[in-house]
């Protein structure tokens, strides 16, 4: 029971890691696949802006009819932003033009707006919300009829047409930023210098430049957190370890004197107690990997519209190394208390 427990608590560290990697790398990958799915070869954002925030809509809706007259550009679309629940935005747009622009969303239910008081969900925001085409959800505070489910992947899990969110958010007129689409992919380069050159203070992007800045080097914090999980990681493996080998120690007081009598040295006796060490890591390493694919089937049952994870294999290996490494320096000492033992009062236990 002691070594079962062991193992288990061992584990949880190892889940907590794999977690909370995986979900970094599947909010940011989720993110930059709907940016993908736009179709757009630059993207224009406001001045001041970070990579995943972008409240407000501080640019003004003629500049988007500006931006599309330009020399390359063959359409210019501009949305409007607009967070609705957690790690959940909303986006407003112009329906006719986006699919010009991206070839249309793929209907899975329904079809696009016909009418006022209406909403496109993607089909994970419709299984997280129970709902589908015909159904009526509440949002903003109102209750919309969902007209269409659409397949994931593309721009956004919430649409709405962009004057009702700009209205609703008391934005008329205005947008949170505009994507362009070229008439030669070979020419961004150009047009984005031209773009920089008459907009100083814009942030502007190719499409393939903006989704590589998806990445955890480049979130704020995200970095550091992950290092201090993975500290709290050993610390954990370390103290169950030195607990769970210290009180294996005291129980085998007198096979350890029993070995030493027979001739096992220091190093023989701090090996057993390092090994079995290394085993319960191990068996913890492979609970804590397998207890990661339960909060990822958990997560993509529950919320997968909200919390995005993905399986990351090659931290695997990271997450075990981790664990082992708390596991050995939890071992050390009471195998060394083990190896120091007389094999007289050892023998004399009890």
């Amino acid at each position: 029971m002691r070594t079962l427990l062991s193992v288990l608590l061992i584990g949880v560290p190892v889940t907590l890691i794999l977690t909370l990697v995986g979900l970094s790398h599947g909010m940011l990958e989720d993110a930059q696949n709907r940016t993908r799915g736009v179709g757009a070869d630059i993207i224009v954002r406001p001045p001041g802006t970070s990579l995943l925030t972008l409240s407000g809509a501080p640019i003004p809706e003629a500049l988007v009819n500006y931006l599309g007259k330009l020399p390359h550009v063959t359409i210019a679309v501009g949305v409007v932003n607009f967070p609705i629940q957690t790690a959940l935005v909303a986006i407003g747009v112009d329906v006719r033009r986006f699919d010009a622009m991206s070839g249309g969303f793929t209907y899975l239910q329904g079809g696009p707006f016909n009418g006022p008081d209406q909403v496109i969900i993607d089909q994970y925001y419709a299984a997280q919300q129970h709902v589908h085409a015909g159904g009526t959800i509440s949002l903003l505070n109102r209750d919309w009829k969902v007209v269409g489910v659409i397949a994931g992947g593309k721009l956004a899990r919430i649409v709405f047409p962009i004057q009702v969110l700009q209205n609703l958010t008391s934005n008329a007129g205005k947008v949170s930023q505009v994507y362009l689409k070229l008439d030669n992919p070979q020419n961004t380069s150009s047009v984005i210098h031209d773009l920089k050159a008459r907009m100083p203070d814009y942030q502007i992007y190719s499409m393939q430049e903006f989704t590589s800045l998806f990445n955890v080097s480049n979130i704020q914090g995200l970095r550091q957190f992950i290092t201090v999980i993975m500290g709290v990681g050993v610390i954990i493996g370390f103290a169950v370890v030195c607990l769970s080998m210290y009180m294996a120690v005291l129980q085998r007081t007198r096979e350890i004197g029993i070995l030493k009598s027979l001739g096992g040295s220091k190093i023989f006796i701090l090996q057993i107690i390092l090994l079995e060490a290394l085993l319960l890591g191990v068996g913890g390493s492979i609970l804590g990997i397998l207890l990661s694919f339960g909060a990822y089937w958990l997560i993509q049952t529950l919320v997968p519209a909200s919390i995005q994870m993905a399986i990351v294999p090659i931290w695997w290996g990271i997450a075990s190394g981790i664990t082992l490494l708390g596991a050995a320096l939890g071992a050390l000492y009471p195998g060394i208390s083990a190896a120091r033992h007389d094999p007289i009062e050892a023998l004399a236990y009890e």
